[in-house]
């Protein structure tokens, strides 16, 4: 070692020893280093990460799930309404990367949860791979399996809760509810009857009157023919079933005696309709070009007709039980009323179900309460009326009909999304009125002035 670098060591170690030995003295021990005292430890969030979308397939149908800054707060299925939910505690299981987040089914107060994991997912529909696995539990639709990402494009107004003051607050209650649906086709053809009892058949900007006076419309899937009933003496029950044609302007007797409730086919090949034969109410049928061929289809009694669920099958109701009937005249599904309709709503063979012209798995019900809502006005019967959907699945039922109106006769548009219903404004005055499915565009604006209105497309 040279002697410059025997000196620089020197120099070092002398150094240290006066930085050891400036707090002690010799042979003494060093000075211990003061404690920190310890602080609260700081927070851990439960609710991480925020603003996500979920999603995935079930067997029959896709969905997602949106989770925003209080917890999820919307799922949306392939062929059904979205559901609104009610964000409730999220919880953090320990240190690893997992939450589970609580909520509330609004339209039917249904629990439902969502546990969320990091960890690679990969989407079976479509092979993409995302960050998050999710698991989502509803108490009626029962367990889905999905992926989730970070979807910030979603939730383009975020809202500090700790910023928000009681008049923003009081400002987000007075603004009207936002329709959710935007994506629907307004009816082309409809038929409805006026305010004189007249028929009227509308397509496109051209109206023309049907027919005097009729009931239980039924208007083709292309909107240019009209099924009607006809009562053909105020004292004789016989009734005519006739057949309006937009472009003649003209209407034929098609079938006469005990009859009623004619419905047309998906493709507007046949007619189903109701006949009292042999001390009961038969369905019979007969294709749209040859009426006088009409034949037996199904000879059990029923109450009502309720129409085609597809091009191979009718839905048919008695007192007890809804029935899904085949080409081959047996019913390949049952289902009890009681269970349909709950304990709010009572049974009568006045009711109309209606299957989702998408989804055959959903049915729009119209029927009187049995338990009417706080405050609902009632008819000269002193019934309050309703309508509701049912899922018959999930058994998930959502009254979907204002509690302030009364509202009867509900019918689906050709998109599925929009219902049309007669609302009885007062003792002699009904209008038709326009809700979505979700619950949406409900308020006083009238859709024309009639009642019994049907879509065609």
């Amino acid at each position: 070692m040279s002697k410059r670098a025997r000196t620089t060591c020197l120099l070092l170690v002398s150094a240290s020893w006066i930085l050891v030995g400036a707090n002690s003295s010799p042979g003494q021990a060093p000075t211990p280093p003061k404690k920190t005292i310890a602080g609260p430890p700081a927070p851990q969030s439960t609710h991480y990460p925020i603003l996500l979308l979920a999603l995935g397939n079930d067997v029959s149908w896709s969905w997602t799930l949106r989770i925003g800054q209080k917890g999820p707060e919307r799922l949306d299925r392939q062929g059904y309404p979205p559901i609104t939910l009610e964000p409730a505690e999220v919880t953090h299981e320990g240190t690893s990367d997992s939450w589970t987040y609580h909520a509330k089914d609004t339209g039917t107060t249904a629990a439902l949860s969502v546990h969320l994991t990091r960890e690679s997912c990969t989407d079976p529909a479509s092979g993409t791979k995302y960050n998050f696995h999710a698991v989502v539990d509803h108490a009626q639709i029962g367990t889905l399996n999905g992926c989730a990402r970070i979807a910030a494009e979603l939730f383009p107004k975020i809202v500090n809760p700790a910023n928000q003051t009681d008049d923003d607050e009081d400002a987000d209650k007075k603004k009207p509810p936002v329709e959710t649906i935007t994506n629907f086709k307004p009816p082309v053809a409809i038929a409805f009857i006026n305010s004189a009892g007249k028929v009227v058949v509308s397509f496109g900007t051209s109206k023309k009157i049907a027919a005097p006076e009729g009931s239980e419309l039924a208007l083709s899937h292309d909107g240019k023919k009209l099924l009607y009933t006809r009562s053909d003496s105020k004292s004789d029950p016989e009734r005519t079933i006739a057949l309006y044609d937009f472009n003649t302007g003209r209407s034929t007797d098609l079938v006469q005696g005990l009859v009623r409730q004619a419905f047309w086919s998906p493709d507007d090949s046949r007619v189903a309709f109701l006949k009292f034969q042999d001390q009961k109410w038969q369905i019979w049928m007969f294709p749209a070009t040859t009426p006088e061929s009409a034949a037996p289809f199904y000879v059990n009694n029923v109450n009502t007709l309720q129409g085609w669920v597809d091009a191979h099958s009718v839905l048919a109701s008695d007192i007890e039980n809804l029935y899904w009937i085949s080409d081959d005249s047996r019913p390949i599904q049952t289902l009890a009323l009681k269970d349909l309709y709950g304990p709010v709503f009572q049974v009568m063979s006045s009711d109309t179900i209606r299957v989702n012209p998408a989804n055959p798995d959903l049915l729009l019900v119209s029927a009187n309460y049995q338990t009417p809502p706080t405050g609902a006005p009632k008819d000269s019967m002193n019934l309050a009326a309703g309508f509701f959907l049912y899922e018959v699945r999930s058994k998930r039922r959502v009254v979907l009909s204002p509690p302030d109106q009364w509202a009867r006769a509900a019918e689906w548009s050709r998109d599925g999304v929009q219902i049309f219903y007669t609302r009885r404004l007062a003792a002699n005055s009904s209008s038709t009125f326009r809700i979505f499915w979700d619950g949406s565009g409900a308020g006083t604006r009238r859709y024309l002035d009639g009642t019994a209105l049907v879509v065609g497309q």
